[in-house]
């Protein structure tokens, strides 16, 4: 059992952003809102599934929609709406509380991202819950099926859904994970483009056998070493590679960054033209929410569920989709997939057929 304190805070969800290949929502955010429960006294406590009883409860808080910043259209469309009063998470997870008559007593998040690992920390913070050390995902993913929940038969219902104007609505019951990523995406997409989610109810004793375990511990760690180059004044690249046994993969200047919203998600493709090393050659990333797939020079060079991650080199900071910007700097790198994701099953939930790429899986690791 850990409690963390702002800088512990401050590593994993740089850790998580790092993991979040693009997605995963708003660091910036998600510093600001733990901050927050931080200074009013709120605790959170990070445990291991071996701290718990096995018929402890443990609930699922996310967001669900698109990374794209809201556009002025947007926020006329919903600006006669009123905003819910308390965090639509927590109202999310007090309300699946509330249908089952029953305490939760931890939470796990849902992905590993800046925003989305945020939001599980909230909830825990601000109900007085417990952490788990775990993730059934271990990166960002763009959609509901897009983790080891699906692989490993554990049901997603109930799912406690509300949105930033409080509105809210329990699902008892659906057909699979796939249309529950159908009926929560058209929420969203009705919602200006997000809806807190809690789902995936179920006991430790299940959960443990169901997640990628000490995922939290190896953000905290891709983190630490991402800052602690930073403060020093070291390759923060080569860090994070060398902490997640990672590859570079090619640096240049973004020359081309196109995207759109499309039904609940931010879809978009950036082109970098080389330098150094990489001078002469093209690189292109498409991406739905997080980054999929790469090409360089028109030949597929990666593809998910390996993690393809992007640094902006002035900055030294991840780049968030959709916000690559002409001329930016930037260097590609991957970290390895979880090895729950290059199974059969896990590569036909997650692999580059899923998203209609007619290629499979292709890895610098293998």
């Amino acid at each position: 059992m850990i409690r963390l304190n702002k800088k512990d805070l401050f590593d994993i969800l740089y850790g998580c952003t790092i993991l979040g290949t693009g997605g995963g929502g708003s660091l910036e955010q998600g510093l600001e809102n733990v901050y927050k429960a931080i200074d009013e006294g709120k605790e959170f406590i990070l445990v291991d599934f071996d701290e718990l009883d096995d018929e402890d409860l443990i609930a699922t808080p996310y967001y669900c929609g698109a990374v794209s910043p809201e556009t002025e259209e947007d926020r006329k469309k919903y600006e006669r709406l009123p905003l819910a009063e308390e965090l639509p998470h927590v109202i999310a997870f007090r309300n699946l509380e509330k249908h089952i008559g029953k305490e939760i007593k931890a939470v796990i998040s849902t992905e590993l991202g800046g925003g989305n690992t945020a939001v599980a920390f909230e909830v825990a913070a601000w109900t007085g819950k417990y952490i788990v050390d775990g993730d059934p995902a271990g990166r960002s993913v763009p959609e509901l099926q897009h983790s080891t929940y699906y692989l490993n038969n554990v049901p997603i219902q109930p799912m406690s859904l509300v949105n930033e104007f409080g509105e809210s609505i329990i699902i008892t019951d659906v057909v699979d994970d796939n249309r529950a990523e159908d009926l929560v995406r058209a929420l969203a997409v009705v919602s200006n483009n997000t809806i807190a989610v809690v789902d995936h109810l179920n006991t430790s004793k299940v959960l443990k056998n169901s997640v990628i375990r000490g995922a939290i511990s190896y953000a905290w760690k891709i983190g630490k070493a991402f800052n602690s180059a930073k403060v020093e004044g070291y390759d923060v690249v080569d860090a994070v590679i060398k902490a997640g046994d990672g590859v570079k993969l090619f640096s240049g200047k973004v020359i081309k960054n196109e995207w759109s919203t499309e039904k609940g998600f931010t879809i978009g493709e950036v082109v970098i033209a080389g330098d150094g090393d990489y001078e002469g050659h093209k690189y292109k990333i498409w991406y739905k929410n997080e980054n999929i797939i790469a090409w360089r020079d028109d030949k597929i060079d990666i593809t998910v569920p390996d993690l393809i991650c992007s640094m902006d080199v002035s900055r030294q900071e991840p780049i968030l989709n959709p916000h690559f910007e002409e001329g930016m700097n930037v260097v590609i790198y991957a970290l390895p997939a979880p090895v729950e994701w290059t199974t059969e099953k896990g590569l036909e939930v997650f692999g580059p057929r899923s998203f209609g790429f007619d290629t499979d899986w292709l890895s610098p690791f293998r």
